[in-house]
């Protein structure tokens, strides 16, 4: 082995000159060009079959859209029979002949417009849910085919912003609205030509409406496709903040950071408020615009068309025929800007998606290009690698570094956090690329090797064990993706994890487990210890015995009697192949083929642990840092510890044995045979809320905008009226009609300023209306977004432990379900009170004119309404079945983009895309029964108003021969009747978002009225100022209420006095963390109390509890933000910060240094998780966090497990200073970290086995002994 290295100082090598052959090596790494995106391009992924169906299923659009003007030809003709009937120049029978005949034809048409409008939905919903998974699929492979460096930069959160909300936008765009869209403008062209052959200068005088709405439609479109775009961005910042804080909600609740965290977010939905107000400006106005232009357009043709009647050159049915096809060209043109808001929504929606979807990284793990050699030795070089990361350009990691390592060799690296370690185990995956400089596997550069074959040589264990939220076998399957073992047979796969989880010491605890092997570890393996989760992704790695072993920190969180077994194991697994191995606890890499002693990005000292140590060097005082000094005799040690061998001792270590299981029958029993709290707050309240309860919760929600929102609804309600007007002045247009000369020149002119005063009044109402509602709607949405976000924040971390609370699901009702719930508020709310209205109004006004027919024609209405509630109850129910099914689905794509370096490492792309695959066929079936079985009730909504006008026009005809209605009154009545039902029609288009906000609204409101146990908004128990730190706990047991049946502390009884430093110490999964949990009131002990100063912490307020208390834990969480806004995060509700304080607390944990020398110092951003920091790094960030509110009491949870010794020698004495005159309680499995406590506890099944001092334990000779003495390093 050869190595060389130019020193080079990490943090003061800013100001790097790149050359522009580097500077592209780390622009390609992170590049990513987002282009727009027409409306076409999101049909790229249709296949033949699907664009055959969208094809038939426009045609039947086209034909749908044009039977209503063509059924206007033959409302004229109708209309020319009354008027001839009327003035007697054709007799009774003829008049009544004709009627029903054409009332037969309505009939006809119905059948019709029927099968059109179903097949056309139909055919565009099933192809939209086709094409939209295509979609979903492509997004998650190309997300999952990303190189690490732009996760770096972009962050991973914003997955499951674009994987829900972007891509139901999209879906809506093209699926039943794209073909309504068609329908509508098949109609207007319809519409025109039929008007055109009818009269062309009738048309042509009024055709400048055309122009003039196209303009006025595109300027809209364009713009809100802006704002849109602008909203969702920020809507996916918003969910990033969402998704780091669920993923680290025990260190949100820990420091009470609940409300700064909610303040955070807040500030991201205020400013996608603040572009949805002006949207709803702009689309206000142009619909104001638009809607008055169609009426003043109505004005001008009757006013024309009268002209032509006194010139003879039309009829008046012709002119009613010109007419009333050029309001069914203008509505459905207005119909058409509605539905093309959907378009403009997707194709807003789609540069993001479709960026991702088309970006080839420069590390492409789905290429298939690269030599794969059939045999690999495992000799791994570096070759003068500069190294850069690519999201911080201006500091070196690694500089001129050479490295050979010989096949079959341990190799080990020592040094320094943030040394340059793990960036080299980085290289070797190829997670990056180094600026200069090649990594070489058998003398063969990786970059010429094929990606996945590289990685699936190798296994990796990483300093913070990752677990996938399945079972544990199948998170032990994972590390056989991609070999030859994948493929065995269940019973062969089962033998080998089993035999993979001995060798990691993993499987006499999975055993003690109540599903054994088939137990759930939940989100981020949750469920387990610390230990436990490391063990497991131990046997991860060794079980396809892979030809390199990376271990990167691989025990760092087991207890010393498991690091003991496991780094055997470890030590056989290394055999025959190549190793290199990352550890700051220096007793597992001492029989190293060589060590490797980093500092600060270059190689200081190279050779075996003997001729290290012989050196006198870096390393040797490594090694004097974390020696534990004994005071007993090397022999008697000796002696003592063969006479533990020989009892086979070692069993007292497993976490769980039969005899305690069966001994604690008894008291299961005892404390199941009552509910607990924890049972009583996991109970879900079964109590479905009415739609009108739903509203009115949600509307009491807006009541901040009660005066807009009623100003809307005012509007709304007085814009539903125009029509039922607009019905007055049809009746009478008819009338005139039937007239001659300057009567009909007269009554021509009076109606057609009454269009003038409506084109007026619709501007301002519908101005008003969409500005108001469209107002109060931003407000709703930032306001229900963000209580929903607090109310989360709000539960309990037992409430996070349920399988149905994962990340994916909770942040995808913060984004899904709100977007939902828009379809009870903003332009949607005004459409179903407008159209309310018009059906109430137009109902009086045909009573009142004439109630004979009125009341025939209203027999129809249960029909109606029947069809559109049967529509929106089927909706429902597909749609909470599909919700459920897109739930699970996004949460497993949301989990494997978090983990994205471990997915990445085990090759686990195909694995999880098929996964991710299966899991939509469920949604995708309940889509299609959607589509095949929902469409009907639409289809009929929409041609019932065709039997109307057949059932109108019969009876009416009755009437009118017996003198009992005249032309005003019949055509007033139809026009009100017809238009009403047109109206409850195009109210039931809304069905599907009403049955989406229903179903949204449902899973909100529960939410927000869910109280947990452990309330943070309480305000409830007793508050003290200070308190001294006397820590008891008496008799307490506890049960996980995720795993009712295992308990983990038993009768467990230990005291720390005010101002002492007590240890906990042993076996992974014995209950240490659990016990730090239970101070921190994270959960509500089963049995038993725990107080400080002698008050029960039940009796004390919560917040107020926590504010004394600051937590360290073994795996640190940051957040995307820079290292001085982390730092605040530490800080009590009252406490004034200042930079002073800040700099202090940094210092005393060893950080401040580091961070003064990044160029942008304490503004330097950590990236998602802190991946731009080292693990120690990370650490020590965490521990300046808690010692920044200076708490009464700290609680370290393996505070140092991840720093190097020289860093933690520091800490560890930054700590020792810290905890004068204030209680901690640590945990620690590296026993030199805790040797000068003052009392340490040595916990084991879940009671407390021994108690003492150091030297007093060790007189012992019993558990704590055996600990010391496997982790001495002497010898």
């Amino acid at each position: 082995m050869t190595v060389s290295a130019n020193a080079i100082s990490k943090e003061d090598s800013s100001g790097i000159k790149l050359d522009p052959t580097e500077e592209r090596i780390l622009k390609d790494q992170i590049n990513f060009t987002e282009r727009k995106e027409s409306y076409i391009n999101l049909y790229r992924f249709a296949t033949k079959l699907d664009w055959a169906i969208m094809f038939i299923g426009l045609m039947f659009a086209a034909a749908s859209g044009a039977a209503l003007p063509a059924f206007s030809v033959l409302f004229g003709i109708m209309v020319d029979y009354y008027t001839n009937f009327q003035t007697h120049t054709i007799n009774p029978d003829e008049f009544s002949k004709e009627v029903n005949y054409f009332s037969l034809v309505y009939v006809y048409f119905a059948i019709a417009i029927f099968i059109a409008t179903y097949i056309s939905v139909a055919t565009w919903v099933f192809t939209g849910e086709r094409i939209a998974r295509q979609i979903r699929e492509r997004y998650l492979r190309a997300i999952l085919r990303q190189n690490i460096a732009y996760f770096d930069k972009y962050g991973t959160c914003e997955v499951t912003t674009r994987i829900t909300t972007d891509i139901h936008l999209i879906q809506d765009g093209i699926s039943e609205k794209a073909s309504l869209a068609f329908q509508n403008i098949a109609q207007f062209i319809a519409s025109f030509i039929i008007a055109l052959t009818i009269s062309w200068k009738m048309t042509l005088v009024t055709g400048f409406i055309i122009p003039f709405l196209t303009i006025i439609s595109c300027l809209m479109n364009k713009f809100s496709a802006i704002f849109m775009e602008r909203i969702l961005n920020f809507h996916s910042s918003a969910g990033t903040i969402a998704e780091e804080t669920i993923s680290t909600i025990r260190t949100a609740v820990s420091f009470s950071a609940q409300k700064k965290l909610s303040n955070l977010y807040d500030a991201y939905l205020a400013n996608a408020r603040k572009e949805g107000f002006k949207m709803s400006l702009l689309n206000g106005f142009a619909l104001g615009v638009m809607l008055s232009g169609i009426d003043a357009a109505y004005a001008l043709a009757f006013w024309f068309g009268s002209t032509l009647i006194i010139n003879h050159e039309l009829t008046p049915g012709q002119v009613v025929s010109v007419f009333f096809t050029l309001i069914l060209g203008t509505f459905s043109l207005s119909n058409f800007f509605v539905d093309i808001q959907a378009l403009s929504l997707a194709a807003g929606a789609g540069p993001k998606v479709f960026g991702i979807i088309d970006r080839v990284p420069s590390i492409d793990i789905a290429s298939d290009t690269g030599n794969k050699p059939e045999k690999v030795m495992g000799r791994i070089q570096l070759k003068k690698i500069n190294f850069i990361y690519p999201t911080r350009s201006d500091v070196k990691i690694l500089n001129d570094m050479s490295l050979d390592i010989e096949p079959g060799s341990i190799v080990a690296l020592v040094g320094s956090s943030g040394s340059g370690k793990s960036t080299i185990l980085s290289l070797i995956l190829r997670f990056y690329d180094p600026i200069s400089g090649g990594v070489f596997l058998d003398g063969r550069d990786i970059k010429s090797l094929n990606l996945t074959w590289l990685r699936r040589q190798m296994s990796l264990v990483s300093q913070e064990p990752v677990l996938f939220k399945t079972t544990i076998a199948e998170n032990v399957s994972y590390g056989l993706v991609g070999s030859i073992f994948e493929n065995l047979s269940n019973n062969k796969k089962r033998e080998m994890i089993e035999n993979a989880c001995k060798m990691a010491n993993a499987h006499d605890f999975i055993m003690n487990l109540p599903d054994k092997y088939e137990t759930m570890v939940g989100e981020h393996g949750i469920l387990l210890s610390g230990g436990q989760k490391q063990r497991i992704a131990i046997a991860r790695a060794i079980i396809k015995d892979p030809k390199i072993l990376l271990l990167d920190e691989a025990t760092s969180a087991l207890d010393t009697q498991s690091e003991g077994i496991v780094q055997n194991a470890l030590d056989k697994a290394s055999k025959g192949r190549t190793t290199i191995v990352i550890a700051h606890r220096l007793s597992t890499i001492r029989n190293a083929t060589k060590i490797i002693v980093i500092n600060k990005g270059v190689i200081i000292e190279s050779g075996t642990h003997n001729e290290l140590m012989k050196k006198k060097g870096f390393y040797s005082k490594l090694i004097a840092i974390q020696q534990i000094q004994l005071t007993l005799k090397v022999e008697e040690n000796l002696n003592v510890m063969n006479s533990f061998l020989k009892d086979d001792v070692t069993k007292s270590f497993t976490i769980k044995d039969e005899n305690h299981i069966l001994s604690n029958e008894s008291l299961l029993s005892s404390h199941f045979n009552q509910k607990s709290d924890v049972e009583m707050a996991l109970e879900h309240n079964d109590y479905q809320n009415t739609t009108w309860e739903l509203f009115k919760k949600v509307s009491s929600i807006s009541k901040p905008e009660l005066l807009i929102l009623y100003i809307g609804i005012i509007a709304s309600i007085i814009n539903g009226c125009i029509f039922p007007f607009f019905a007055i002045i049809y009746g009478n247009i008819i009338q005139a009609l039937s007239e001659t000369g300057d009567t009909l020149r007269h009554d021509a002119t009076f109606w057609a300023l009454m269009f003038l005063i409506i084109a007026v009044m619709t501007f301002f109402v519908n101005m008003i209306q969409n500005v108001t509602l469209g107002f109060s709607s931003e407000k709703l949405t930032e306001r229900i977004r963000s209580m929903s976000f607090a109310s989360i924040l709000r539960q309990d971390i037992s409430f996070f432990d349920e399988e149905n609370h994962g990340v994916g699901v909770l942040t995808s009702h913060l984004s899904l379900d709100v977007t939902h719930i828009n379809g009870l508020a903003g332009f949607r709310l005004g459409n179903i009170l407008q159209v309310a209205t018009t059906v109430f109004v137009s109902v009086i006004v045909a009573l009142i004119v004439g109630w004979k027919l009125t009341l025939v024609c209203l027999c129809t209405v249960p029909l109606l309404v029947g069809a559109g509630s049967l529509h929106v109850k089927m909706l429902h129910g597909f749609h909470e079945k599909t919700k459920k099914a897109y739930e699970y689905s996004v949460q497993i794509a949301c989990e494997g983009v978090d983990n994205i370096r471990m997915v990445a490492a085990l090759t686990r792309e195909d694995d999880l895309w098929k996964i991710y695959h299966n899991l939509l066929d469920e949604p995708m079936r309940q889509g299609f029964k959607n589509a095949f079985l929902a469409s009907p009730t639409f289809a009929f909504a929409n041609s019932i108003s065709f039997l109307v006008n057949a059932l109108a026009f019969w009876y009416g005809s009755k009437l009118f021969m017996d003198n009992e209605y005249n032309l005003q009154k019949m055509f007033t009545i139809y026009a009100a009747i017809i238009m009403g039902s047109a109206s409850v029609g195009r109210a039931f288009a809304h069905a599907p978002d009403i049955a989406k906000a229903r179903s949204a609204s449902t899973t909100i409101i529960s939410l927000l009225e869910r109280i947990p146990i452990i309330d943070t908004w309480s305000q409830s128990g007793v508050k003290v100022r200070t308190i001294k730190g006397h820590l008891k706990f008496s008799d307490v047991h506890f049960y996980y209420p995720a795993r009712l049946s295992f308990p983990v502390l038993r009768g467990i009884n230990l005291e720390v006095k005010p101002g002492q430093y007590a240890a906990l110490v042993g076996p992974s999964g014995c209950g240490k963390s659990t016990i730090i949990s239970l101070t921190e009131r994270f959960y509500q002990v089963t049995s038993g109390a725990i107080t400080i100063d002698g008050l029960d912490i039940d009796k004390i307020n919560v917040n107020n509890l926590r504010e004394h208390i600051a937590l360290v834990s073994q795996e640190p969480s940051l957040y995307d933000m820079t290292i001085k806004e982390n730092l605040f995060f530490g800080c009590r509700p009252e406490q004034n910060i200042t930079q002073n304080d800040i700099e202090k607390a940094c210092k005393e944990a060893n950080i401040h240094e580091f961070i003064v020398k990044l160029p942008d110092g304490y503004d330097t951003r950590v990236g998602k998780n802190g991946t731009q920091l080292s693990g120690g790094q990370k650490q020590r960030i965490a521990i300046a966090r808690a010692l920044i509110r200076n708490p009464e009491i700290l609680l370290l949870d393996e505070a140092t497990s991840a720093l190097d010794s020289e860093s933690e020698k520091i800490v560890q004495k930054a700590l020792d200073a810290a905890v004068r005159g204030r209680t901690t309680l640590a945990i620690a499995h590296r026993l030199s970290t805790i040797q000068h406590a003052d009392v340490i506890f040595v916990i084991k099944d879940g009671k407390v086995h021994e108690q003492g001092m150091h030297q007093e334990l060790l007189k012992l000779k019993g558990i704590y002994y055996m600990m010391v003495q496997e982790q001495n390093l002497d010898g």
